[in-house]
């Protein structure tokens, strides 16, 4: 087997994948703030390290997936008013959409999901360690802020010369600061918000420390892969590693991964610019798997260009892909090509990998043959694509459809990794909605009842 090549945003060009411990590998991906819907940014950014998770395990590692959620927020707040919500409940709605969504993706869900307001003794800790070290301080407004000309590898990362930076949307000027670059790590509490005690008074955590604290608590001082999307490079991600690294002494994660941008005429999709669509909002309109397909057709560092006529094309494909599948339905998975397994281990070249599957498509369609079948399954599997029967797929599946087999095929998942009490939640979950699960040696079919 080919090794793995990982394109290295800390070091910007491809380097051999070597994790600190053989034949394991910790994995920290930015979640999302849970204030709103997720929109198709949010949805390349899953499914790309949702890939990423898969062939990793493909690929013989057992992998310890770690993605947050931000569920104290000054946009959660400020939504949780303005919609007179407890601001949990608000969270608590807004994480279970976002399964909904990832579950209907056929994103596997991670090892770990911490949230921030379950961390808060980590950052806490973190932040003491950083004021005794000298890279933080309490500024006259109570506010703790990092100095961050204090660490001398500031802007390693995203290549950005310190002295060249000026304050910027993301960077607030304040006149409390030392430094208009310094960052905020604590808040002091304002009225009406929710607020944790700490050696500062009540307050609550700035934005970056979130990540510092948890990815630390959970995966070590020192990991294998940090990943999200190419916005989060600066001022975020930069911010992580100065944090982590002033308090811990460690090198924090060794291979940076970043995903490209998702644009709309040529912009990048926001919800700051309004130009976004929600995933529940597509997929109203497509199958899950067409926007998956979409993703994947796409070499993850690339930018992604967003219409209905991409998702038509990406509808186009999987059509002609199960009509080979009417062919040899009962063909079980086999061996990777050679092929594919290079694209994989090419810094995760899905463009590339979905090209190949195209291929032994067309070879199939020519002349059938047992070995490419089971290797046409096999790299459909990997993909997590092609998982409907094709006179489903042909009638049109619906999303109550999708979602429910797309939960089947999380419970398959969780079985094979012998996780059987998440298993055993989702046939409960299945059977609230109504759906009786069947398994036999052909699989888990499903029926309303």
């Amino acid at each position: 087997m080919s090794a793995l090549q990982v394109y290295n945003s800390l070091s910007r060009q491809k380097e051999t994948f070597q994790p600190l411990e053989t034949g394991k590998v910790g994995m920290y991906v930015c979640g999302v703030t849970v204030y709103d819907q997720c929109h198709v940014g949010h949805a390349r950014v899953m499914v790309v390290f949702d890939t990423i998770y898969r062939w990793l395990q493909t690929s013989g590692y057992t992998v310890s997936y770690v993605r947050n959620f931000t569920d104290v927020d000054d946009k959660i707040i400020q939504r949780a008013q303005l919609a007179n919500m407890d601001i949990n409940e608000l969270t608590g709605s807004m994480i279970d959409a976002f399964h909904r969504d990832m579950d209907a993706l056929g994103c596997l869900r991670p090892t770990l999901e911490p949230r921030a307001t379950t961390h808060m003794p980590e950052m806490i800790a973190m932040i003491e360690s950083l004021i005794e070290k000298g890279f933080a301080y309490v500024a006259d407004s109570g506010d703790v802020l990092y100095a961050v000309r204090q660490f001398a590898e500031y802007g390693q990362l995203s290549g950005k010369n310190i002295d060249d930076l000026e304050s910027g949307s993301r960077v607030e000027v304040d006149h409390h600061k030392r430094d208009p670059l310094d960052f905020v790590l604590w808040k002091q509490a304002k009225a009406n918000e929710p607020s944790w005690d700490s050696p500062w008074g009540k307050g609550r955590p700035g934005w970056h420390i979130e990540c510092s604290a948890m990815s630390c608590k959970h995966l070590g001082t020192t990991f294998d892969i940090h990943g999200g999307g190419m916005d989060l490079k600066f001022p975020h991600h930069e911010n992580e590693i100065a944090q982590a690294r002033a308090a811990n002494g460690g090198d924090f994660a060794q291979y940076w991964l970043h995903n490209g941008f998702v644009n709309i005429n040529a912009e990048k999709m926001s919800k700051s610019l309004g130009n976004f669509f929600t995933i529940a909002e597509v997929l109203e309109q497509y199958n899950p798997e067409v926007l998956r397909m979409f993703i994947l057709s796409t070499h993850y560092r690339s930018p992604l260009d967003y219409s209905d006529a991409a998702l038509d094309v990406a509808k186009a494909g999987l059509d002609r892909l199960y009509e080979s599948k009417r062919k040899f339905e009962s063909v079980q998975a086999g061996e990777l090509p050679q092929a594919f397994v290079d694209a994989m281990n090419d810094d995760f070249n899905t463009a590339e990998a979905v090209a190949i599957l195209f291929d032994t498509c067309r070879t199939l369609n020519k002349q059938y043959d047992d070995t490419l079948a089971a290797s046409f399954v096999a790299m459909s599997q990997m993909l997590n694509i092609l998982n409907h029967e094709p006179d489903v797929w042909f009638q049109g599946v619906d999303a109550d459809t999708a979602n429910i087999e797309a939960l089947v095929l999380a419970r398959d998942e969780a079985k094979k990794a012998k996780d059987y009490a998440k298993a055993d939640a989702i046939r409960a979950e299945l059977l609230a909605q109504g759906i009786v699960l069947e398994d036999s040696a052909e699989g888990t079919r499903w029926k309303k009842v």
